[in-house]
């Protein structure tokens, strides 16, 4: 029982780090360049502190940024130490992990672009009406810092930049997001494995409410929460269910709620956490019926929250091996070389506060020292090279989605080779590998949708419907593999062969 509990901890912990991040050094990086380039003053400006517009702006810069529940903590701190009000740090905080250019692409191949767009539509209405309610009831007379951290132009405002993130990585947001980690590892281990499976089907009328308690210690990635609402909507699921995951799952978590009362006391913390659940549950049971997919057939169970439960079966020995090979199958190679990266920076910055307990190297960033220039220098000043820097670091997520989804004939040579592998597993009755490969499988036919779709900025309801035809076939392969019904599983295996060969043909020969 001790190693279930131990291993289950473990691997979600893990799991959920490596997958943070490449968000959490996003999240790192933007607070040390509202810290160095814009400071106090100009941070404030920028969002519209004091303004009517200060909230929208907030949900608007969260929605370009991307961070994660866990990469938005130092961002939020660094916006509380510029002196922001309380109401629009939160509605950035709450608004900056459910979208971004790649997750929102990804929703629009998994469910009605409608439902994605209304779903972003509330995500607004809610940090607003709950920033501006909770500014109402707690004014804040916010005061200029005193000390601004911006630096002057140089070599050492670039240097500054990592001092900072390296700085902030060892602090007090770590603390924070080990909290937010420990909270989802904890479902791991409290949660029985698969208990989740009918716990969201759409006859449930508690779904809503069961997904809200799940959601607040969950941590989901904005890709990670996207995949789970195509697969709610893919089976007919709760759709109230599905946007309090996508609200509270991806952004919110333990170490963000912690964060919250550690800096507005429990009092200000409660009134926020239950306005935030009388809205979102409201708009929740409000959308179910409105949004629900009527041209699908509702299924009684869906896989998407396994994740969260106890990851392992009754009967298992090795557990150290069961880990290892989980971790191989659900963690990319980019999520690995982050958390170096990552880990790298937080030892840094642990030995600068050890070595730098005094702060000269602060103190020398600061000091301002006469700079030799020709004619020909301009000096961009630094909230304007700030902004150049976010605004390349949206556009580099917009040109990753080129990267991340592939031109057509790319990903149907990646979509052969999982086929055969998940075919051949399910002809051999492998389960695991068979059942691991259908989903890449079905994976790569949706960035075949939107790969299309970047390209042709067109996707023709045939092309759709030639894609989920050969999902909905996949998924019926997984449940007679389940089911050990070997007749239909080699039926299906043909089956899925034709209708691959023809939606291929009808990808690269109509679309190239």
């Amino acid at each position: 029982m001790i190693e279930y509990i131990f291993w289950g901890f473990a691997l979600r912990f893990v799991q959920c780090l490596l997958e943070a991040a490449p968000f959490i050094l996003a999240g790192l990086f933007i607070a040390a360049i509202f810290q160095r380039f814009f400071g106090s003053a100009e941070t404030r400006r920028f969002f519209g502190e004091g303004t009517k517009s200060a909230l929208l702006r907030a949900w608007g810069i969260g929605m370009l940024l991307p961070v994660c529940s866990l990469g938005v903590i130092p961002v939020a701190r660094e916006l509380k130490k510029a002196g922001l009000a309380g109401g629009t740090i939160i509605a950035f905080a709450m608004s900056a992990p459910l979208f971004n250019p790649l997750s929102l692409l990804y929703g629009l191949t998994l469910s009605e672009p409608v439902t994605i767009l209304a779903f972003a539509f509330f995500s607004l209405l809610i940090v607003t009406l709950v920033g501006t309610i909770w500014d109402r009831l707690f004014p804040e007379k916010t005061e200029v810092p005193a000390d601004d951290q911006a630096i002057p132009y140089g070599i050492k405002r670039i240097v500054s930049v990592g001092f900072s993130a390296a700085k902030e990585a060892s602090g007090a947001s770590l603390i924070y997001i080990l909290i937010g980690l420990a909270g989802v590892a904890l479902l791991g281990v409290l949660l029985p494995q698969s208990s989740l499976q009918r716990s969201v089907n759409y006859d449930n009328p508690y779904a809503p409410l069961l997904m809200t308690g799940v959601a607040i210690p969950v941590y989901a990635t904005p890709m990670l929460a996207m995949s789970q609402l195509g697969s709610m909507f893919q089976h007919a699921n709760s759709v109230g269910a599905a946007f309090i995951l996508l609200v509270l799952g991806a952004g919110v978590n333990l170490g963000l709620v912690t964060w919250i009362i550690r800096n507005y006391n429990w009092k200000k913390a409660l009134v926020w956490f239950s306005l935030l659940l009388l809205i979102i549950v409201g708009l929740a049971y409000g959308v179910e019926k409105p949004l629900f997919p009527t041209h699908i057939e509702p299924a009684d169970h869906t896989h998407a929250f396994d994740i969260y439960c106890q990851p392992f079966s009754k009967g298992t020995s090795n557990f150290y091996q069961t880990t290892k090979e989980k971790l191989g199958h659900v963690i990319d190679p980019y999520e690995i070389y982050s958390a170096i990266i990552l880990v790298s920076m937080i030892l840094v910055g642990f030995v600068l506060r050890f070595f730098d307990r005094d702060s000269r190297i602060e103190t020398w960033l600061k000091k301002t020292e006469p700079v030799r220039s020709s004619k020909y220098d301009i000096v961009l000043p630094g909230p304007v090279l700030g902004l150049l820097i976010l605004v390349g670091l949206i556009i580099s997520s917009g040109v990753g989605c080129f990267s991340f989804y592939p031109a057509p004939d790319v990903v149907c040579e990646e979509m052969t080779i999982a086929k055969t592998e998940a075919l051949s597993g399910a002809l051999s009755g492998n389960k695991s590998h068979s059942k691991y490969w259908i989903e890449i499988y079905d994976d790569w036919t949706r960035k075949l949708e939107v790969g299309v779709y970047l390209r042709k900025l067109n996707l023709s309801e045939y092309h759709h419907w030639k894609a989920q035809l050969l999902r909905e076939k996949l998924e019926l392969l997984e449940h007679e593999i389940e089911d050990e019904e070997h007749e239909e599983v080699r039926r299906l295996v043909s089956d899925i062969h034709h209708t691959h060969r023809r939606m291929v043909d009808a990808y690269l020969r109509d679309l190239n």
